[in-house]
């Protein structure tokens, strides 16, 4: 389920930060949980340009739409800075 938890660096640093944020309570990297995989959300993002901003805004604004009836809730508890190391993260995620 994790193939990137062994990664080393930048990487294993970005997915410890999802850990300790709790997107796993609703996102997994691979799997459908309460919302759209890692893997779906960098697929749905692949060619657009500001797709980190925007990915970043939705973590911590929420939003609801893009994947049927999920609900993305605010995250205000993440920074701006934490937003987009996340968003970025889930946009490498292949």
């Amino acid at each position: 389920m994790f193939g990137l938890l062994g990664a080393a660096g930048p990487a294993q640093a970005d997915f410890d930060l999802v850990v300790k944020k709790n997107c796993l309570a609703c996102h997994q990297v691979d799997k459908r949980k309460y919302g759209p995989n890692f893997k779906e959300i960098a697929a749905k993002y692949a060619d657009q340009k500001n797709a980190a901003d925007l990915l970043a805004k939705k973590i911590r604004r929420g939003g609801t739409g893009v994947w049927g009836q999920d609900v993305m809730p605010p995250q205000p508890q993440v920074t701006a800075a934490e937003a987009t190391v996340l968003a970025k993260y889930v946009l490498s995620v292949k």
